[in-house]
């Protein structure tokens, strides 16, 4: 039997199943959590407005009026912004998850969400390193990107030279292991080692494994400046390997790093536009900071001066021929990064009187060439050390931070308060945003900087259930004043939560409160949905 509805033909078992819905969210009437009176923006990038949101067993189950509903909990959110809880597709958390779960330094930020393994690293192996994180317990939901050198060094160690055919296909079940045991996706560094020894068609192999599963390819592009093939032509291969691998491309932190390349983001803006046209899913991440953080070996090293491992590699800096083709390659990148001046280490275990101090002041403090300081720096703390230089122009920051294919992304990792002098994205990145680039600046309104923050990585990641304030959805939920809201992170006192942040909303739980860290675990282990496979691989 079918009944006519205006125009519509609706079956009659279809018509009431919709009905049963309706009287059931009308009969509802007590939540966990009612969040009143706020200004929802709701994800989408389509405009705000005013409603109440009630959570009820860690989901949102109702939007409207509510204010006559009963709740364990009212949240008065008059003058607040109501939005998805922020979500993080390219951070380094993996590195010291197990040893910081509740991940103060990001859920402050407003962030529900973090994807770590990126640029190529990550832990492993997968399967057993998430069920730990599980047994554990995290205060935020966390992902896990496969890293493509990881899988390498398992077979290949630091060998520079192409695998064959067996070592080739050793990765490939490795690969495949990991996405079966929940990997979102494979993560390249290109630009490091042992990434930077391999080929293209290498990739695409393994690139067209993890389409199999649904999974993205994230690249730290070969080259973001013009240290081997130039900038151009890393964006182009990232698009290449996704043509060919039929899969969905994610450049990580994308950007113009270095004088050489100022001003190319007009062309691999362009490039990205042109491949999406022919129907390559492609886009970006991108953090709101002129200055790029690494390894003090990844910034300054040369990649063959890395093949065979760390002990090679300390033998190298110790062989005085090897030493002097080193030290003219590495002062080569140094002027790269903005000269010793512009190179400021930001963690040196064994001696942190020298975190915050550029590499010329050090080199002043031990009598030596800023080159000479920097590589007994590594042979005393090694692939530990990390440096912050300052290397781009604002022009294309915002160049880039303007277009629709971009996403918000920290590249930060887990902070300890007053420990080192990390990058101040790994505080501020979110709040930075909202504060400078959408409030001061009106660069982006704010429903799209909201969208780039919350329902484009979902989407990205296949996460059906996050990234929107929409019925049925999980309550990963930030309350932030956006007349306030702003980071206090600077890069000689990063160790600042942001001001604005007034709740965060984890699977229903509150996290924090008026600004304040409840240090609650309820966040989740966010293993890649299979449901969502067949929606992710390229046609």
């Amino acid at each position: 039997m079918k009944v006519s509805l205006g125009k519509a033909i609706i079956p009659l078992f279809i018509l009431g199943f919709l009905t049963a819905i309706g009287s059931s969210a009308s009969a509802q009437d007590s939540y966990d959590i009612v969040i009143a009176g706020g200004r929802i923006v709701d994800g989408t990038g389509g405009p705000w407005y005013y409603g109440d949101v009630g959570i009820q067993n860690g989901r949102i189950v109702r939007i409207g009026d509510l204010k006559e509903v009963r709740a364990a909990k009212r949240i008065e959110a008059k003058g607040l912004v109501v939005s998805p809880g922020f979500i993080d597709i390219h951070t380094h958390t993996d590195e010291d998850i197990e040893k910081l779960p509740l991940a103060r330094n990001y859920m402050q930020q407003g962030v529900t969400s973090i994807i770590g393994g990126n640029c190529g690293d990550s832990i492993y192996p997968i399967g057993e390193k998430l069920a730990g994180l599980e047994r554990l317990g995290l205060g935020i939901n966390f992902g896990l990107l496969v890293g493509q050198a990881t899988i390498r060094k398992q077979v290949m160690a630091m060998a520079d030279r192409a695998p064959t055919s067996d070592e080739l296909g050793r990765m490939k079940s490795l690969l495949a292991k990991a996405m079966e045991e929940g990997a979102v996706g494979l993560s390249t560094g290109l630009y490091y080692a042992p990434g930077s020894f391999c080929k293209t068609e290498e990739i695409i192999e393994l690139a067209r494994v993890t389409a199999q599963y649904g999974g993205i390819y994230t690249s730290h592009i070969r080259d973001e400046s013009d240290y081997s093939i130039g900038l151009v032509a890393a964006v182009k291969e990232a698009i290449e390997i996704g043509e060919k691998g039929k899969i969905p491309v994610q450049i990580s932190h994308l950007k113009a790093l270095g004088k050489p390349v100022w001003g190319k983001s007009v062309e691999i803006l362009d490039l990205i536009r042109q491949a999406r046209t022919r129907g390559v899913d492609v886009t970006f991440d991108q953090y709101p900071y002129v200055a790029s953080a690494t390894s003090l070996v990844g910034a300054t090293v040369p990649r063959w001066a890395q093949a065979g491992g760390k002990e090679k590699m300390e033998e190298r800096f110790r062989d005085p021929s090897a030493r002097e083709r080193l030290r003219k390659d590495m002062l080569t990148s140094i002027d790269k990064r903005g000269g010793p001046e512009k190179l400021f280490i930001a963690r040196f275990t064994p001696d942190p009187s020298l975190e915050g101090k550029h590499l010329a002041a050090i080199g002043k403090i031990k009598s030596k060439e800023p080159v000479d300081a920097a590589m007994d720096l590594i042979l005393a703390g090694g692939l530990d050390v990390s440096v912050v230089s300052f290397n781009m122009l604002d022009e294309d920051l915002t160049r880039i931070m303007l277009s629709p294919h971009g996403l918000v992304a920290s590249d930060g990792s887990l902070a300890e308060l007053g420990k080192g002098v990390p990058h101040p994205r790994y505080y501020g990145t979110f709040p930075r945003v909202l504060g400078k680039y959408v409030r001061e600046e009106a660069i982006l309104p704010l429903e799209e900087a909201v969208r780039k923050m919350t329902s484009a990585p979902a989407n990205r990641l296949g996460l059906v259930d996050r990234g929107l304030i929409k019925e049925g959805m999980l309550a990963d939920i930030t309350l932030f004043n956006a007349l306030t809201v702003k980071d206090k992170s600077t890069f000689d006192n990063p160790h600042q939560y942001p001001e604005g942040i007034d709740f965060v909303i984890v699977n229903g739980q509150v996290a924090v409160a008026k600004g304040e860290w409840t240090g609650l675990k309820a966040g989740k282990v966010l293993y890649r949905q299979k449901s969502f496979t067949s929606a992710r691989t390229m046609p």
